[in-house]
């Protein structure tokens, strides 16, 4: 599964700096404006959009001219909205890869209409971060007050009523982890500097969390039990048809290279063997040293990464050849993505352009296969 990342309209040519990748609502403004007027369904407490009208959103409506944005089963959709629309968080758990972010995105910009309340884990994350901190120009100045208060994304999405992202959250320390015990459970927030009223916020409605964590990341700080309880898991899986990958690639492709400032589209037939590369990678069809047995590449070959080498392919082609990018720009740029985890992917991948790829037919995976001295050692 994944989600497609369409920008609405060219960059704008007024002299303006065009942002690199606008938020969802924001690409999609159209869309949710019209989806919004239209919107006759109940909805939950705090919602923009019904359950119905948020699911068109994500998945798409050919009827009403809404584009289909999540790639997989729509089931999961239903699922994640239903969880929010509960007193539940939700956690997107999966590998690496599978657009579990860019679908928490969709989904807090239906419910929200603002999917910018984000808290990145990671190691260096405190719990500052996550809840509120202090201008301490103004601390020293005034005193504790709601002036010298800076609120974090999970204050804001409480005292807005708005969903709060919560990106890779078992990158985080276990007692940063914890710290959302009391926030999901009694939906309030202590701040014991401050007297009166102004001590306590409390969640107004559409408040809720969806968080996400990669499978390869369990064991690095394993959640407890006690926030697991607090969480809805559903699992994002990969795209499990090799059709609608390449149909995918090829639309993110395509966008992603018209904001590189690249002319000439894709080579679809590069692209087959791009991603074809991808599924035989992924799968472990490489023979090692020409025994039996699976040899896959340590590292994620997930339709993010056949995303990107694409990307690469295609303005390594135009911006030093002038032409789409080739066979051989795919075995250039490939590199960079079988090599992150392990120095023996490189060899895995050298011996799948030497055993298997020399047995297909084509002449681009020809060109591949011809392409092989030109992996980086």
């Amino acid at each position: 599964m994944t989600v497609r990342d369409e920008t609405r309209g060219d960059a704008p040519d007024d002299g303006a700096v065009a942002v690199q990748r606008p938020p969802a609502e924001v690409r999609y403004a159209e869309e949710l404006a019209a989806l919004r007027a239209g919107d006759n369904d109940p909805r939950p407490p705090g919602w923009e959009l019904s359950l119905r009208a948020a699911r068109r959103f994500i998945v798409g409506d050919a009827g009403t001219g809404i584009s289909r944005k999540f790639v997989g089963n729509p089931s999961l959709v239903d699922r994640a909205l239903v969880t929010l629309a509960t007193s539940r968080g939700l956690m997107l758990v999966g590998e690496p890869g599978t657009a579990k972010s860019l679908l928490s995105e969709l989904i807090a910009a239906a419910v929200s209409g603002d999917s910018t309340l984000t808290v990145q884990g990671g190691a260096a994350t405190t719990e500052d971060q996550i809840k509120y901190g202090w201008n301490y120009a103004l601390l020293v100045a005034e005193g504790p007050s709601t002036r010298s208060l800076v609120p974090a994304p999970m204050l804001r999405g409480m005292a807005e009523g708005r969903l709060v992202r919560f990106e890779e959250i078992t990158r985080c320390p276990l007692e940063v982890q914890d710290s959302l015990l009391s926030l999901l459970s009694e939906r309030v927030v202590a701040v014991p500097e401050l007297t009166g009223p102004e001590g306590m916020v409390f969640a107004r409605q559409g408040f809720n969390v969806i968080a996400t964590a990669n499978t390869r990341d369990r064991g690095v700080n394993e959640m407890s039990a006690a926030l697991k309880r607090r969480f809805n898991f559903e699992t994002v899986f990969p795209i499990p048809d090799l059709d609608t990958e390449l149909a995918l690639v090829e639309a993110e492709v395509t966008t992603l290279l018209r904001r590189s400032g690249v002319e000439p589209p894709p080579d679809r037939d590069v692209l087959e063997v791009l991603v074809g590369t991808f599924w035989e990678l992924r799968a472990g069809t490489g023979d090692k040293g020409g025994a039996g047995g699976p040899d896959r590449p340590t590292a994620v070959m997930s339709t993010a990464e056949a995303v990107s080498v694409a990307h690469a392919v295609g303005v390594r082609g135009w911006f030093l050849r002038g032409e789409p990018g080739s066979a051989a720009d795919v075995v250039a740029c490939l590199a960079g993505t079988a090599a992150k985890d392990s120095p023996e992917d490189l060899a895995r991948l050298r011996r799948y352009l030497e055993q298997q790829v020399s047995r297909r037919q084509g002449p681009q995976w020809k060109a591949l296969y011809d392409a092989r001295h030109l992996l980086a050692d």
